[in-house]
């Protein structure tokens, strides 16, 4: 049997309410460029805006200028969302917090093992994780590699979940695959004489 092969998400598309709760949010609370607007082309009666996350691809918002903040969490029930996250810097999870509290918007902290979480919720209920690594991806390497690489090694060991350990180690047989040059090829030893 064949497969589509997918290669990467092209955008994700919420439904909101109004215009300003969207732009407020997801240009003014977590930074991504408002790019531009039309019409939804399947729904008459909604606008499309456009949001840029940060790595070229897209989130994109459906508003009504008749619906108001829903108010209450997004149901968490089966064939729902869960929650979208966002990859953060190291720099910007840690300054997260406090520029959160400065605008009274709630959230909770929690310690995934690979990576440290942010959670949060949009106006209309829906929970947004800001994601930050414990890691930084070596060149020539995908997160999925580490991380795949490290559930392995976690599995192996015996171990409950995956920890700075199993991601350090995995590292290191990540980088070990690399060819490297015999220690006969490599740059010549410079001297004092200039």
């Amino acid at each position: 049997m064949k497969t589509t092969q997918v290669q990467g998400v092209h955008h994700i598309t919420i439904v909101g309410s109004t215009r300003q709760s969207a732009v407020d949010f997801w240009q003014g609370v977590l930074g991504m460029p408002f790019l531009f607007e039309q019409p939804n082309l399947g729904g008459p009666d909604e606008n499309h805006l456009y949001f840029d996350p940060g790595d070229g691809r897209l989130l994109t918002v459906f508003t009504d200028e008749t619906r108001q903040d829903a108010g209450r969490h997004a149901p968490r029930e089966i064939g729902c969302v869960e929650h979208l996250a966002f990859n953060v810097s190291r720099a910007t999870f840690a300054l997260a917090p406090a520029r959160l509290r400065e605008r009274g918007i709630e959230f909770i902290e929690r310690d995934r093992g690979f990576m440290n979480s942010i959670y949060l919720r949009d106006p209309n209920g829906l929970k947004v994780e800001l994601a930050c690594y414990k890691f930084e991806t070596p060149e020539g390497f995908r997160a999925a590699d580490v991380l795949s690489k490290a559930h392995s090694l976690r599995v192996e060991r015996g171990d409950h979940h995956i920890t700075e350990e199993h991601l350090a180690d995995a590292i290191e047989l990540l980088l070990a695959t690399r060819r490297r040059l015999p220690v006969s090829e490599t740059a010549p030893v410079l001297t004092d004489n200039f």
